[in-house]
This record gives C-alpha cells, structure tokens and sequence, in this order.
C-alpha cells in the first residue's frame, strides 16, 4: 500500500481470464472452503469515502465475501461505530476478519506500562466488528535506523498480540517496500522483524506488491520464513511511467496482467506458509475505474479456484 494511506487511516472480462491467465491455468489450484478471499477496502478508497454503503452494496453484489478496512478514525470506520457497521455488514452479507490500524510508540505508556486507552479502544472495537485480524501496515522511520530501538519496539509488538489473544484474535504485521531495502546490523529489516516477533503472537500479513520494486521476491521469503504468513495482499506489479505507488517505478495492476507469478505464489504460501486469508489489493488502475479493477481481480481469482 503506499505511505500515504498512513494519513488516510484515514465478457470482456472472461476473455482476459481465459487468455493473459492461460499459463496459470497449469497452476490452478483446488478449491478449498477454508480459504478466505475478500478484498482491502483501500482499492476503492475514493468511492469509500464518497459512498461507503453504496460501495460496499456494490461489491457485495460482484461477490465478495469478506472485505478489509484501511480507515478507523476517532473510534469509527468509514465513519460508522463499530456496532453499527457491522451491522452493515451483517446485512450486506459481509464480513471482515481483518483490518488496518497503526501501531506505533505512542500507542505505548511508559509510565504505566501498559497501552494506551486509544489502542485498547481499537483492539475492542476490532473485536467487536468481528475482526481475526489486528493488522498494523507500516513502521515508523525512526525505528528503521537504530537496531536497539527496533528490537525494543518489536517486544511492544508481541505484547500487543497477547493484548488480542485476550479479545480472540491476532496481532500482525503488512510490509511495504522498506523492509527490503534497509539493513541493520547485516539484516534486512523484514528478517529482523520476523525474527523478534513470536509466531504465536504476531502474524504476517504478505504484500506480494510492495516488496518488488526494492527486490523483495515472495517465494525467496517463503523458503526462509515457512509458515508465518497467515495473510497476504494478493497483488500484481507493472513498470509505472511515474515514480509509482512505492516510488520504485513499479505500480499495481490487474492481477494477471503483470510481472508477478501471483497464482503460483498463492499456491506455494497456500502449502508452505500456513497462509488461509487471502486479500486482493489493487491501488493503481491504467485509466479503469477502482470499482471495475475490483471486479476484474475478483474473476480472476476465480478462475483459479477461489
């Protein structure tokens, strides 16, 4: 996702399915009910902003499932109580086991040693609309230039996925682009994160996207990392004409339309990295409207057994 959804958290179709995925056809995989396939709410920011409900409406009738939130403020999301949208919901048929809201220092009060009421407040109202998922989607520059200060703050991590597991659900972690680009101590600093995070407490949320402008390859990251990844961003990457989303000349797409392996990437993490949710994402459209790009990615995922 880019940095700035920070600020914000604030036929024809058949036919390109049936041609530009054919060699993933090889691939499909089985069908599999367990699986959750939804989509990040984030892909439609602007009509979400405009019309949460008619958006919503709309995407339910494409036929999504589960969707994703990237915008809880002041205790609402999309400007709706935590009763009350999920009441939306639960009448749209919907549901949303995971979301987006940042983690950060602040969230942290030393002088009691404990959280602050702000994030005991989203981690409640997380619960209460029926998340799994307490997801934080980035990491402060602060603390990507100082090893000690990223290992302390990664223990604040652990201990809020002890403070989810008390309300039935899990704490986690969405990459962008940054973790593969900067070291510390000879580590990059999505190894670091990995490496000083319980598995039993903060999960890995995958952005297959974000990570591949600055080199980051999913199925390189799988073979040293089995099974932590509960969650993924199911996204597709083309070179940008301008900086893109990641500033790294690279910029999402419909997914069978780009650079990435995703459906084969899907399977392997399927098998190997313990993954069961699955959240499309896309946030750059070549001249499609977001709601058609959702609806595109959808059938795509479909048609390769979703």
């Amino acid at each position: 996702m880019k940095l700035s959804r920070r600020k914000f958290i604030a036929g024809s179709t058949l036919t390109v399915a049936g041609t530009m995925l054919l060699p993933n056809k090889m691939f499909a995989m089985k069908k599999d009910k367990d699986l959750i396939l939804g989509i990040q709410l984030y892909s439609v920011r602007d009509d979400m902003k405009k019309d949460p409900l008619g958006t919503l409406k709309k995407l339910a009738a494409m036929g999504y499932t589960h969707v994703e939130h990237a915008n809880y403020v002041d205790r609402k999301f999309y400007g709706y109580g935590a009763v009350e949208f999920k009441k939306i919901l639960d009448d749209l048929g919907l549901k949303m086991p995971s979301g987006h809201t940042e983690f950060s220092a602040k969230d942290w009060d030393k002088s009691s040693n404990d959280f602050t009421d702000v994030w005991k407040h989203a981690v409640e109202d997380a619960a209460t609309v029926g998340q799994i998922y307490v997801i934080s989607p980035s990491l402060d520059e602060s603390l990507r230039k100082n090893y000690d200060d990223l290992i302390a703050f990664l223990q604040l991590f652990n201990k809020s996925g002890e403070l989810c597991q008390k309300h039935g659900m899990h704490f986690g972690y969405h990459n962008h682009n940054f973790e593969f680009m900067f070291s510390l101590n000879g580590k990059l600093l999505y190894d670091i994160i990995l490496d000083n995070t319980d598995p039993k407490l903060v999960i890995q949320q995958m952005d297959i996207g974000n990570m591949y402008g600055a080199g980051g390859r999913a199925l390189e990251i799988l073979k040293k990392h089995p099974g932590r990844f509960k969650s993924m961003h199911v996204k597709d990457e083309i070179k940008s004409a301008t900086a893109g989303e990641m500033n790294d000349r690279y910029e999402s797409t419909i997914l069978g339309k780009g650079v990435i392996p995703v459906l084969e990437i899907v399977n392997q993490f399927k098998q190997k990295g313990g993954t069961t949710e699955f959240i499309i994402e896309q946030e750059s459209y070549q001249g499609t409207q977001p709601i058609d790009c959702a609806k595109e990615d959808l059938m795509a995922m479909k048609s390769w057994g979703f």
